[in-house]
């Protein structure tokens, strides 16, 4: 009985645990957002916004838009939404269910949450772009989907690869480096203001960072419920 106890104790600690990290991560997320949007109009932003047009030209270079606009593509919804499908059915062939659900709840929530954004704030694009855009500006809908998407990504590479260190931290590295690009490239190609692009990124960890643990919190109540109920194990395929 002391045993149980133990063990039981143990487990409601780490749940706490897991929830007050989360809990934080999540209010700085959101926090951060609110702070940014709130500055977004402001006379100090537009100045911000305007040195950071001209520090992603001398950065990326004025005669590099093709290859700006390459990488750019690697957040567009058609791009994400294909290798989603395709990672989801990996996972699946591989039976981890878990993370086929997380795939679609973090990029289809991010998408959904980004059009809601987008309607909220209703700020227009930067005048002249140097490739075509539609909709409203902010916050930036490729750095938002690059940062859960990806961000999900570099999640499974951590979780996942703890045996095979040397490719974990090179595929993090290259994850993380290049949902900053996609952000530079928005900024580059004019059809976001860097702080759509600040604020794109922060929304997108956010919502990330409170996907991961409710739906893990799901996996563990579902699983709970196959063992008590063999049955309903039984019918699974």
């Amino acid at each position: 009985m002391t045993q149980h106890l133990r063990r039981l104790l143990a487990g409601f600690t780490l749940f706490l645990t897991e929830f007050a990290v989360t809990l934080a991560l999540g209010t700085a997320g959101v926090v951060a957002f609110l702070a940014l949007s709130r500055e977004v109009f402001d006379q100090d932003a537009a100045t911000f916004d305007a040195a950071a047009f001209q520090w992603t030209q001398a950065l990326l270079g004025a005669q590099r838009q093709h290859w700006v606009e390459a990488v750019t593509f690697l957040a567009s919804r058609n791009f994400i939404t294909v290798v989603g499908l395709g990672l989801v059915g990996w996972l699946l062939v591989r039976r981890r269910h878990w993370y086929s659900l997380l795939v679609p709840v973090v990029a289809l929530g991010s998408i959904t949450l980004n059009m809601m954004l987008k309607q909220l704030y209703n700020r227009p694009r930067p005048l002249l772009p140097l490739t075509s855009a539609s909709g409203l500006s902010f916050p930036s809908g490729h750095a938002m989907i690059s940062a859960s998407f990806y961000g999900l990504l570099i999640y499974f590479a951590w979780t996942r690869l703890r045996r095979r260190p040397a490719l974990r931290y090179t595929l993090v590295a290259v994850l993380s480096v290049l949902i900053v690009l996609i952000g530079l490239t928005r900024v580059y190609l004019r059809v976001h203001y860097a702080t759509d692009v600040l604020a794109g990124i922060t929304a997108g960890l956010a919502w990330l960072i409170i996907s991961i643990p409710l739906l893990q919190q799901l996996e563990k109540r579902v699983r709970k419920r196959f063992r008590k109920d063999p049955q309903l194990a039984e019918k699974q395929p």
